[in-house]
């Protein structure tokens, strides 16, 4: 195979079949990570160097320093020089002569630090380590322990098995830090979901719950600590041998497959050929073999460090004992894992709505058994956040690196459920989130498209999906020319707001002009987020509108159902109203759902709500006005509840933790929901009548979300809205009664704009 680069080389490692005593028709083969220019952690460095490159956490050229005496050294300086950037290493005098030699040899500045602190050589790698990340401004330490980029870095690992043998049944693999076999079985499950994983440890060390034993000989696996990216409820067996057998095994490994590698790999080796014998006939089993035997010629295979460090007085064990999970071992054994039933399962909520429903989805998480964690950049946006009692991290949600940071720092991957909002603004945020940490989620591809409402145009243009006529705006000098394509009247906004923000209706060439100009001066959201400063010209369509309530899995769609909106006539488009069900028959239903499900299609989404509107012309053609990555706004959930049972904003939570859906109606009804809207500018000092609104028959809830002393003014977003009305009967006219009824009890009392001046 052709490579330009030595950097271009790293994965695509050999995998090769051994000859071993097993089953008739069982197969058994050694991915050979060792392979790798310099072993297997180069995919690590890879992994992690060049997403920090993406989302800009490591500049270019700027500094990269990490603490190893082993491979992942030598692959930070592999990728690190290879892409520009200086390279640290901070190590102490254990580590061999020979990769002391390839490390400077390959351009790294190598920091041996000169004695152990009270936490020992880890202690004070690190020490020097922090002295270097304020030395060197920008520098970026990849932090393989903490990382969801070490196990995302063999997924590549994971497409290469499926490539060359279509299917594995058990996947044998070391733990150190967790990277190498969490991430390459997470992956192939996506595929195979009844894949079978088995660790690797060593005698003494605490990955699984055994007692620590820090002077054990074997090396690049095993830990002292527990990794954040050791995720053990992915793990369906563990081995554990001890230094001799583990020194052994990679003799018998070189002996009987002519194969060199180090310790770990010959634990892989011993456990493979167990776990093989006791496989079903016919099944396909894998381990990976991460290292190579040179750095182990003194030790591993050198008779007098054996003799030095008394490794033939160990016990030596031909097969494992089977033990109870948490019984300590001193030779080989292995057991079921077994998951703590004190881990918390976390689910992380970047921001919220402030609508309110993201608060009751707080508190769901809460009734479902997770943890809710609300990672937002201001707790006083949300009233009603402490009643939830959530966890709650402030930083800057509006930046990845930050968001990345703070979760991989504080969580281990094995705690986390999922990861999830109820704010439109951040639901690309999370499918890269949920991407990263190998979570349940949509690929960012197909949310940038919905949130992108120019990108979601063209994908549905090459479709071939109905939607209005369109121009897309980056700048003012094409104006003129995007109208005499659309037509007039036409509808002017920007790509990616929310809320009918800035949607506006343009009679002539010249409002349209001067309201696109606005669009593209706008620079940042109401959040604070960058736009896409990007302009939506598109032909105005009149016929009733609609939006459809979706729940996705494994990229099949079900319809919830079909909601009937209610719309000011312009020239702003604010939500007044809506309708569940929609009075419409089950043909015309049916329709406009199978042209939403095509949508979907085109777009690539997989999982979870969406909310898609739609109109239907003259002619009875559907058209999309758009498609919304996320639960409907509006207060639709609570109308879909309170018409069928069914809770969406439950489903939503389900769809993130990767738990089952349950989207079964449990009663038949209609429900409807109101929106209080001001009639004038000033101030709004009262709303008055609530109680005789909620005395009305029908009437579930009245709620005014607007503060006495607001400003307001004539809707021209849903953000200028008062409070609502919901409403639920046996059918649409029962339900559109009540709410008629309720609106009229309701007095909005508003301070003109001249009064509040003078007083």
């Amino acid at each position: 195979m052709l490579f330009q680069t030595v950097y271009d080389m790293v994965g695509h490692t050999p995998l090769v079949r051994l000859r071993l005593d097993v089953p008739e028709g069982t197969e058994v083969y050694a991915k050979l990570e060792l392979a790798n220019p310099f072993g297997m952690k180069d995919r690590v460095a890879k992994s992690a160097i060049e997403e920090a490159r993406r989302i800009g956490a490591l500049l270019p050229g700027a500094p990269i320093v990490e603490s190893s005496s082993g491979t992942m050294a030598l692959g930070a300086v592999l990728v690190g020089r290879s892409l520009g950037h200086p390279v640290h290493i901070v190590t102490d005098p254990r580590i061999d002569p020979m990769t002391l030699a390839k490390l400077r040899s390959l351009g790294a500045e190598v920091h041996i630090v000169p004695k152990m602190t009270d936490q020992g050589w880890q202690g004070a790698r690190l020490e020097r380590l922090y002295e270097l990340m304020r030395e060197l401004p920008g520098a970026f330490w990849p932090r393989q322990y903490t990382n969801p980029d070490n196990p995302r870095a063999y997924r590549n690992l994971a497409d290469e098995l499926l490539r060359d043998l279509g299917t594995v049944d058990v996947l044998v693999g070391a733990v150190g830090s967790g990277g190498s076999l969490c991430g390459s079985t997470r992956a192939l499950r996506r595929h195979l979901p009844q894949l079978r994983a088995v660790g690797v440890d060593c005698v003494g060390s605490a990955l699984f719950d055994q007692p620590d034993v820090p002077k054990r000989l074997q090396s690049g696996l095993g830990n002292s600590l527990f990794p954040h990216n050791l995720d053990r409820s992915v793990i369906d067996e563990v081995h554990w041998l001890n230094d001799r057998e583990a020194f052994v095994a990679a003799r018998d490994l070189a002996a009987d497959q002519q194969i060199f590698a180090g310790n770990t790999s010959g634990s892989v080796y011993r456990v493979l050929s167990d776990v093989a014998r006791r496989a079903e006939p016919g099944s396909r089993v894998v381990g990976i073999f991460p290292d190579r035997g040179d750095r182990y010629t003194e030790t591993v295979y050198s008779d007098e460090y054996w003799a030095e460090k008394h490794v033939a007085d160990l016990p030596l064990a031909s097969r494992p004992t089977t033990v109870t999970y948490g019984t300590p071992v001193t030779q080989w054994s292995r057991s079921e894992v077994r998951r703590p039933a004190d881990l918390p399962r976390r689910l992380l909520f970047i921001e919220s709505n402030t609508t309110g429903t993201g608060m009751i989805a707080l508190s769901t998480a809460r009734e479902l058994g997770f943890t809710p964690v609300l990672l937002t950049g201001g707790p006083e946006r949300y009233a009603g956040l402490t009643e939830t009692g959530a966890e709650v991290l402030v930083c800057d949600t509006n930046s990845l690196s930050e968001l990345r940071s703070v979760i991989q720092q504080r969580y281990p991957r094995q705690e986390l459920a999922g990861v999830t909002t109820t704010s439109d603004f951040y639901v690309p945020a999370v499918a890269e989130l949920a991407d990263w940490l190998s979570l349940p989620g949509n690929p960012a591809t197909a949310v940038a498209a919905c949130r992108n409402k120019a990108t979601m145009r063209g994908v549905l243009r090459d479709a071939g999906l109905p939607q209005p006529r369109y121009a897309v705006l980056t700048g003012a000098a094409d104006i003129a020319e995007a109208v005499r394509a659309v037509g007039l009247p036409c509808v002017v906004k920007p790509a990616d707001d929310s809320g009918s923000n800035n949607v506006l209706l343009c009679a002539t060439a010249e409002e349209a002009a001067a309201h696109a100009r606005d669009i593209l001066a706008v620079e940042t959201n109401v959040r604070g987020l960058p736009t896409a400063r990007t302009v939506l010209l598109e032909e105005y369509l009149d016929g009733p509108e609609y939006s459809v309530e979706v729940f996705s899995h494994d990229g099949v769609a079900t319809c919830v159902g079909v909601t009937a909106k209610q719309v000011t006539a312009g020239p702003h488009f604010v939500e007044t109203g809506h309708l569940f069900p929609a009075p419409l028959s089950e043909a015309a239903a049916g329709e406009i759902a199978g042209v939403v499900a095509g949508a979907l299609k085109a777009i690539g989404w997989e999982l979870g709500p969406t909310h898609t509107e739609v109109k239907v012309t003259e002619g009875g053609g559907v058209a999309i006005v758009e498609i919304n990555p996320r639960l409907a706004g509006g207060m639709i959930p609570e109308a879909v509840r309170r018409a069928t049972g069914t809770d969406l904003l439950e489903q939503q939570l389900r769809a993130a933790t990767g738990s089952p859906l349950d989207l079964a109606p449990r009663h038949t009804a209609s429900a409807g929901i109101r929106f209080l809207l001001p009639e004038s500018r000033g101030t709004l000092r009262a709303v008055d009548g609530t109680d005789t609104a909620l005395a009305v028959a029908g009437v579930t809830g009245v709620t005014v979300t607007a503060a006495p002393g607001a400003p307001v003014r004539p809707a021209e977003n849903a953000y200028d809205r008062l409070g609502h009305v919901i409403a639920t009967g046996p059918d649409t006219p029962a339900v559109t009664a009540s709410l008629d009824a309720a609106l009229n009890a309701l007095r909005v009392d508003i301070t003109p704009p001249e009064l509040t001046a003078r007083t």
